[in-house]
């Protein structure tokens, strides 16, 4: 996904060379902005297989999706309208926020791939407090407030053998 980015926004900036040369400084700095992340996901990858842990740290997740708005609309282009919708007084979250940007990146890459005519991808962000009851019926989770991003698009879905495999590792 990273070098889709990288060869995507080459391939814009060469096309607008001629026709339209003032965009293509944009271009080339999303391009310069993946290769720094795909240099970060490199080095993540290799701490990874040396069983190095996370670097969770307190987050404003309202100003880390904020942040990457203007790189996702130039990833993705001009088919794909995002819409982000910050909640006011959002809590800090404690998470590694170089690993919330690339499940985001990367969740924002597969809605674009579902919506080959173009579409919305919608990026929200809310306080959420899961119960006693609810804990209860979702092992996964304890009880507590949490702060939620949510990702949704308009695209075609997956098919039911693909469902079956999402949360797979790969």
């Amino acid at each position: 996904n990273m070098l889709a980015i990288i060869i995507g926004s080459l391939d814009l900036a060469k096309r607008r060379l001629t026709r339209d040369p003032a965009k293509v400084g944009l271009y080339l700095d999303n391009a310069r902005e993946g290769a720094d992340r795909a240099a970060q996901l490199t080095a993540r990858l290799l701490a990874f297989s040396r069983q190095q842990p996370l670097a969770p740290a307190p987050t404003d997740a309202n100003k880390l999706v904020s942040s990457m708005s203007e790189m996702l609309r130039r990833t993705l282009g001009e088919p794909v309208q995002i819409e982000t919708v910050l909640a006011g007084g959002l809590w800090r979250c404690y998470v590694d926020p170089t690993q919330l940007e690339n499940a985001l990146l990367n969740l924002a890459v597969n809605a674009r791939d579902a919506m080959p005519e173009g579409g919305r991808l919608t990026i929200e962000t809310e306080n959420a407090h899961l119960d006693d009851d609810y804990a209860r019926g979702h092992e996964e989770v304890d009880a507590g407030q949490y702060v939620c991003v949510c990702v949704s698009d308009t695209g075609t879905g997956m098919a039911p053998d693909v469902i079956e495999r999402a949360f797979d590792p790969f």
